[in-house]
């Protein structure tokens, strides 16, 4: 019964000052059912709101007007359009809730379904005070429409009730059912101005599909004789129905006994029922009041004319006829003055009245005050209104409060078993606040890891490899893989040791840092893995960890960057911009992690004492090719001069090259600066494989192998995942990504790298 508030909350949006969270908890599900997530996450940044609301806690009335309003401007509709759309989404959020049973329960007809909702919310208000729920009047027109008063206290959410209205005839009621304003008002009552709006409610049965008539045949001969014989049964029936009639008490004409004949033949189609009643009430005044505990009758004038015993047990002022009424009591539900004729405005509705304190005992004055809760019965034979009710108790404490006993109550009042089950009820409702509050910490929690693990992960992705990264997580032992074809650059400063030993070290810490923030953009921009500095030293390799056809490519345009970007960076000493070398050489590897503090991803091989070589016997500003990165980068657009023959210690003499420029990449698509266009989906997600936030705002640079590069990246991690899970042999991996990392550009005969797989 806790849950049936989210039915009640379709046709209670308001209060005063606030409102429950699963008003805004319905609003966000309606957002994401009919507009997506996106949308949602777009409303909830513009409406500085938080993402999740607690279903009993009260929220201020701010937060619901800003959603809406916020919602309007995205979905560029009017605010009225989207308030109707939420009461058809509340209701139908009712259904699928499973509550539909019980909203059925509230009349048979339309007319009485809305007549009952201020029962509905009187009812839930035992159970949630901080429910000030709106209220309804129905009205019927000599021309037989509808009109509809809905009263309440906050202004502009009146068209959430066409909303609701349409779907409820509609659904339980099998009707079509049109709704306009006719007036929209304010009233002042003794609680403050109230919106009053009357809608013309026009509604129209939906017609039942005719049948087509069949034609008779001989084999309708037997069910015709059936028919028959159903209408002799039913001629009994109406025989024994007027007979019952005849022995009715009260004295009815012929004409009249004929019609309750028809109207009693026709069962549920009539919907009609004319009771008997006595010529004299049979019960004495004493047994009425003590039969009725709790009730009062006053007249026009609001003057007591009688009172229960306990009412007058209570309030002792009561026990005095002729006092007003409206001189112990107030109104408190619904908020209207306290008039006849206010009354009988909402005669349908359950009223609750507060006494006064100051007419209430001295002994009493000190507790809370008392509350009725009932119905107003208006008799017009006597011009008197009697209210018949009982104590407005939540539960066994506040019993206790108003110093009553159960015996207090009458013993057909329902009120009795409402107490009892409110109580436990309460402690339901306390525990479901309990674990809302701790799934709602728990959320908190766990988003927090979530983002503190994301930082982790991109501190190790910036460390070692992403897939030898994750292996490394998952316990798992990472051996060292054999490329036989990748591209190795190291670079340096030229004079390091005198900028070292003229400045403060800051200085050169300041300059170093300079530098390689710049060269670690560069890294994203070509996708080419930065294996460690040293001093002023900078390693990058390209096909490896993953190998790609285009290694060599990428790493001379990465070199070319470089060399862009160190102009960028003043020597401390003279103020100019500082010189670098840097030497490539293409060759095969061995790589791996190693150690297990501090573990790195490091290269060993010829290859990288001969890129380091090349490095070391590179001249100021200059790019230094060996004659094997020379053969991968003939012919691929580069300006590429010779430098000749020198001596290359340990190496003997070799004929080296000077790379020069990129004679069909602008500096700009080098070094990685947006232009007007955007880079590619496929750009985007080469930079975001790196693991480098930054790649954000870098245009990567494009390659004709990017797509191999991602898929490469994937499934080297993926043959992994499957070699440790058993599904695959090591030689089986191994054969895959050979298969797939197979290169095809260069003129040397399909070179090929290879990422092994071992455990």
């Amino acid at each position: 019964m806790l849950d049936f508030l989210h039915c009640n909350a379709k046709l209670c949006l308001e209060r005063i000052h606030g409102q429950y969270g699963f008003i805004n908890t319905c609003l966000k599900s309606l957002i994401i059912e009919k507009f997506g997530e996106e949308t949602w996450e777009t409303l909830k940044t513009q409406a500085e709101v938080q993402d999740t609301f607690m279903t009993y806690t009260v929220y201020d009335d701010v937060i619901t007007l800003k959603l809406i309003q916020e919602a309007c401007k995205i979905v560029d509709v009017s605010e009225d359009v989207v308030l109707k759309l939420f009461g058809e989404y509340f209701f139908t959020f009712c259904k699928m809730s499973g509550y539909d049973r019980m909203l059925r329960t509230l009349g048979g007809n339309l007319t009485e379904f809305i007549e009952n909702l201020d029962a509905l919310h009187s009812y839930l208000a035992l159970s949630y005070q901080e429910m000030n729920a709106p209220s309804f009047r129905v009205e019927k027109r000599t021309d037989g429409a509808m009109l509809l008063h809905y009263y309440s206290d906050r202004r502009g959410l009146c068209h959430i009730v066409p909303g609701i209205i349409e779907s409820v005839a509609r659904d339980f009621f099998n009707s079509e059912v049109t709704m306009e304003i006719l007036t929209q008002s304010e009233e002042k009552e003794h609680t403050g101005e109230k919106e009053h709006v009357i809608f013309l409610v026009l509604q129209k049965a939906k017609r039942p599909k005719r049948k087509t008539k069949k034609t008779t045949n001989p084999e309708s001969r037997d069910s015709h004789k059936d028919k028959e014989k159903a209408l002799d049964v039913a001629f009994q029936t109406t025989k024994e129905n007027y007979s019952a009639l005849l022995c009715c008490p009260e004295k009815k004409s012929h004409w009249d006994i004929v019609k309750s004949v028809v109207k009693f033949g026709k069962g549920n189609l009539s919907h009609t029922f004319d009771p008997v009643y006595p010529e004299r009430l049979w019960v004495e005044e004493r047994t009425f009041c003590n039969a009725f505990p709790f009730h009062i009758v006053f007249d026009e004038e609001l003057r007591i004319k009688q009172a229960g015993v306990n009412v007058q047990k209570f309030v002792p002022g009561l026990r005095r006829p002729g006092g007003r009424v409206d001189k112990y009591f107030t109104v408190i539900h619904p908020q209207v003055t306290f008039t006849i004729f206010s009354i009988r405005k909402f005669i349908n509705s359950q009223f609750v009245l507060r006494a006064h304190r100051e007419m209430l005992p001295d002994s009493q004055r000190n507790q809370p005050m008392l509350k009725l809760r009932g119905q107003m019965i208006w008799m017009e034979s006597i011009q008197c209104m009697m209210y018949l009710c009982s104590p407005k108790l939540r539960s066994l404490e506040e019993l206790e409060e108003q110093k009553m006993h159960i015996s207090d109550i009458a013993q057909h009042d329902t009120t009795r078993d409402l107490i009892l089950l409110n109580q436990q009820r309460l402690a339901e409702i306390e525990l479901s606040n309990q674990l809302e509050r701790k799934k709602e910490e728990l959320r908190i929690l766990s988003k927090n890891l979530e983002a503190e693990k994301k930082k982790t992960e991109t501190l190790l992705y910036s460390m070692l490899p992403k897939h030898v990264a994750n292996l490394l997580k998952e316990g798992k032992k990472v051996e060292a893989g054999e490329f036989n074809s990748c591209t190795i650059l190291f670079s340096d400063i030229v004079t390091f040791t005198n900028i070292c030993s003229a400045c403060e070290p800051i200085q050169i810490v300041n300059m170093l840092n300079s530098m390689y923030s710049k060269f670690d953009r560069l890294t994203s921009v070509h996708n080419v893995y930065k294996v460690e500095t040293i001093g002023d030293a900078y390693m990058v390799v390209g096909g490896v960890p993953v190998p790609i056809a285009s290694h060599a490519i990428r790493v001379a345009n990465f070199a070319l960057g470089m060399r862009t970007a160190a102009r960028e960076v003043m020597n401390p000493i003279t103020g100019e911009p500082i010189q670098i070398r840097v030497g490539i050489h293409t060759g095969p590897v061995l790589a791996g992690v190693v150690g297990e503090k501090m573990p790195r991803y490091c290269l060993f091989g010829d290859t990288v004492n001969t890129a380091s070589r090349m490095e070391s016997h590179g001249l100021p500003n200059k790019i230094h090719l060996s004659p094997t990165a020379f053969r991968y980068l003939q012919n691929q657009g580069f300006e590429i001069v010779e430098r000749g023959e020198i001596e290359v210690k340990g190496k003997g003499k070799m004929t080296t090259y000077i790379l020069r420029q990129n004679l069909y990449a602008t500096e700009n698509e080098i070094m990685g600066r947006a232009e007007k266009q955007h880079s590619s989906h496929t750009d985007q997600m080469e930079a975001d494989a790196v693991g480098n936030l930054a790649s954000k705002t870098i245009a990567v640079m494009k390659y004709a192998d990017s797509q191999q590069l991602l898929t490469s990246s994937s499934l080297a991690y993926e043959a992994e995942a499957r070699l440790y899970n058993g599904e695959h042999t090591k030689g089986d991996a191994e054969q895959q990504l050979s298969d797939q990392m197979r290169t095809q550009h260069f003129s040397d005969g399909n070179a090929h790298s290879r990422f092994c797989v071992l455990l």
